[in-house]
Order: C-alpha cells, then structure tokens, then sequence
C-alpha cells in the first residue's frame, strides 16, 4: 500500500521539467518562435469566439438580460485563476498546462485527474465552437448568394441533419496549418483575432443606435440561479486563458511573456464579452435569443434595416470561430505532447516532425476525434461538458499556486499572484459555485469521463510513467549496490 501511494503522490521537479523543455537555456523539443504580441492573441482569440457570436442565444434564456452579470461573473472567476495561471506559467513555463502543474505540485494521480479535465475542455470545446461555425456560414452565405446548405449536411443528428460537415471541415483546415508550422499557424492566428476585434468593435457602434431601455426593465426574470446557470454555459469559452499556458515550450522568454499575456488577454476579453453582452440585450428583447442561430448577426440587421451589417458580422464571426478552432485545437495537441513524453499516453503523441518541428501525428489523430464529435453531437451539450472540465481544471491552478509556495518558496517566478492567499482561495470557491449549477446530467457525464481516464491510468499509464521507470531504475541499481 504505500508503495501505491508513493507512485500516486510522486512530483515530477520543476527543475526536471524546466530543463527537459529549454525553459531558460531555450534547447528543447520544440522551437521557440512566438513572442508577446502573438502569444496574446493566441489568449484573445481562444477566448473571443462562439461565447459571445453564439452562445448568447443559449445564455440569455436562461438569465434575461442579467447575462451581462453572467458574463461579469465568469469574468471574474476566470480573472482570479487567470493571476494564478500567470504565476505557475512563469515558475513552470512547459507545454503540458494545468496538467504540468498538477504533476509538479499534487503528484501524478492528481496530474492524470487534470489530465482528464484538459482533455474534455479542449477536445470538446473544439468540437463546440466548430458546431457554431456551420450556422454562421450559412448566414453568410444566405446574405450574399441567397443559398444555404442544406440542414442534413449542417447540423448534428441530435439537431436534425445527419452530420455537420462545415464543421468537419473547419478542424481538417485548422489541422493543416497546425501540421504545417507553429510560427504560421501563431501568425494567421493574430490577423484573424485583430479583425474579429475590429467586427465586434463595429456592432458596438452600430448596436447602441438601437438601445431600448426597455429592453433591460425585467433584468433578471430567472433569479440569481439563472445567473449563475448561464455563467456556467459562459464559461468554456474562458479555455482561451488555459491555452496561453499550453504554449510553454514555443514561447520566447517564458517566465516574463506568458504571464504578461495571460493578463492581457484577460483585460481585453473582459471589456469586450461585457461591453457586447449590454449592447446586445439593450437592442433587442430577451425572449427573441432562444434559437436564434445569426446571434449578433441578426440583432445588427433589425436595428439598421439592411442585411449588410449582419452579413459583415457573420464574416467576422467566421473568422473568429476558425480562430477559437485553431487555438484551441492547438493546445490539446501540446498537452498531450507533454503526457506523452512523462509516459502516461502512447509515445505517437511525442513525435516531432523533423521538417516542421510539430507533432504531425498527434495533430492528425486529435483533429480526427474532434471532427466526430463535431459532427455528431450538439453544441448545447458539448458547451456544457467543456465549462465542467475547465472548471475543476482551473481549481487545480489555484490549489497548485497554495502547495507550491508552500513546498519551493525560492522558485524563480517572474510573477507572483496578487492578494495570496485570498486570491488563489477566492477562486476556488467562485469554480465551485458555478460547478454546481450545472445540470446533474453534465456531472455525471464528467465523472464517467474522469473514471475512464483513471482506469485507463491503472492500466496503462502507471507501468508506463517515465517518472516511475526512472525510480524503478534506481530502485533496481540499488538493490544491486548492496552486499
């Protein structure tokens, strides 16, 4: 038995995986390429997508117009993990994320739970945001040559149709330019995230022409609940916050960038998801939202009369989902990098392209599962599946940056959370708050899906650690020292 609990509780060092990733001599794996500037549009754009382009039409029947507070809510619980993120990002600047964090700090059990919280957040958050990326498309494609393609081919079973082939094929394009360079793919990234912030800046603009104080009298119909419900739904598009860390090892200057970006795009989502949630239920009355797949689109077309507007905005938010896909697509494939070389999944994940310097494989074989689930299942559930993951994973965070001041106080850190130890604590609460306004059925999907990653974990991952062969190893050399 403590044998067990040796192997469950075992820490992989931060100098270990400091030293293994390049983070301060910048030989690793991977090559660094993306500076400040990149690497917080990659934060912006994992961020600003189908939260606010979509999934208001889901968040404001459940919370009328006090959606804005929903809004303001998962802002600050995102705000409070986001500090905590930028300083482990900084102590441990690594590929793997949270799950990086876990192993350093709650050992290796604890590092597969993580694990399994990152592998639902990002595989099915992909999934989510690419589903809304075939209704804007027909939007567009409505607007400015007056056909749409057809609902068998659009929408997921579940949803009416047989199978959502735009979104198939947004995850096949995004996994191209993954497979093709990080420096590309961080590049593109940025142009994309720089236009949807100048379509979104326009609605504001032009969605003010059409405030109705009406329109915010009865704030809150559903209650502090139906608040609390709609920044639960809200919240998966926060793994944009996530993703920043996920880029560790191709990352200029680690320690100083990553949490300086981490805060940036913090700031510059918040101001942007609460500013554009206000305008639009200003202009337009809560009981329209329900099923109403333009969004933002259509809200523009009903205050200017013309459909140019909602067709300007449904090319930005074409442009920004295929961002959010990419971003997000991106930072599952590094994490598994990372699990992959610690042992606990199959060593295809570890392989790097020697041409691209990219883990080509894992990319082909992480796009092949999102697109199925993109395809087949609906974006309700798959929003609500994601804000569960995100959630328990940025728990971890926070109890990380608590155990790991407590058990390596003179690690380097290039930022320190503000308000330690109320921040970290603070946020452990506000996750839990929202968790349990979740549906139960989300619940009890999460907890199958943590099961099956720890069973898969006894059964594979323990005899295959890296951490646990290398103690074996030395286990093994000492019995043959003895006399």
């Amino acid at each position: 038995m403590a044998t067990l609990r040796s192997q469950l509780l075992r820490r992989k060092p931060v100098t270990a995986m400091a030293a293994e990733t390049g983070a301060d001599s910048g030989a690793g794996e991977l090559t660094r390429t993306i500076g400040l500037f990149q690497l917080s549009m990659i934060g912006i754009g994992g961020v600003i997508g189908t939260g606010i382009f979509f999934v208001l039409a889901q968040a404001v029947p459940m919370a009328g117009p006090a959606v804005v507070w929903s809004f303001v809510i998962a802002g600050v619980v995102a705000g409070l993990t986001a500090v905590c993120y930028a300083e482990l990002a900084s102590a441990v600047p690594v590929s793997g994320s949270s799950y990086s964090y876990a192993y350093a700090t709650l050992g290796e059990l604890a590092a597969m739970v993580v694990a399994a919280c990152l592998l639902l957040e990002y595989g099915v958050s992909t999934a989510a945001v690419a589903v809304g990326w075939s209704q804007y498309l027909n939007q567009l494609l409505d607007n400015l040559f007056g056909v749409r393609i057809p609902e068998a081919l659009s929408a997921a079973p579940d949803a009416g149709g047989w199978l959502n082939l735009p979104a198939v094929v947004l995850v096949g394009l995004c996994a191209l330019l993954l497979i093709r360079g990080t420096s590309e793919s961080a590049k593109v990234n940025a142009i994309m995230v720089v236009t949807k912030l100048c379509v979104l800046a326009l609605f504001v603009v032009i969605g003010v022409l059409g405030w109705n104080s009406n329109n915010l009298a009865n704030f809150a119909p559903y209650g502090i609940s139906g608040v609390y419900g709609a920044a639960g739904v809200i919240f998966f598009t926060f793994v944009g916050l996530d993703a920043v860390s996920t880029a560790g090892e191709e990352v200029k200057n680690p320690r100083r960038t990553m949490p300086l970006a981490i805060l940036i795009a913090l700031a510059t989502v918040t101001v942007v998801y609460v500013t554009t949630a206000l305008v639009a239920v200003a202009a337009q009355p809560a009981d329209r939202f329900e099923g109403q797949e333009a969004g933002l689109a259509a809200i523009l077309e009903d205050v200017v009369g013309a459909s140019w507007p909602g067709t300007v905005l449904a090319a930005g938010a074409i442009i920004s989902i295929f961002s959010v896909t990419l971003v997000v697509l991106y930072g599952q494939t590094r994490i598994l990098f990372a699990m992959s070389r610690d042992g606990l999944v199959p060593s295809v994940f570890h392989k790097v392209n020697p041409r691209t310097i990219t883990p080509v494989r894992n990319t082909v074989i992480v796009s092949v599962a999102v697109a199925l689930l993109a395809g087949l299942i609906p974006i309700d559930f798959l929003s609500e599946m994601t804000s569960i993951g995100t959630l328990v994973a940025f728990i971890v965070v926070s109890v990380g940056v608590i155990v790991l001041r407590v058990t390596a106080p003179d690690l380097p850190r290039g930022f320190k959370v503000p308000g330690y130890p109320v921040t970290p604590v603070l946020s452990v609460i506000g996750c839990i708050l929202i968790i349990t306004n979740l549906r139960p059925i989300t619940i009890a999907a999460f907890l199958i899906w943590t099961a099956v990653v720890l069973a898969w974990y006894f059964t594979w991952g323990i005899r295959h650690s890296t951490l646990g062969r290398a103690a074996a190893r030395d286990e093994q050399a000492r019995k043959d020292a003895a006399p």
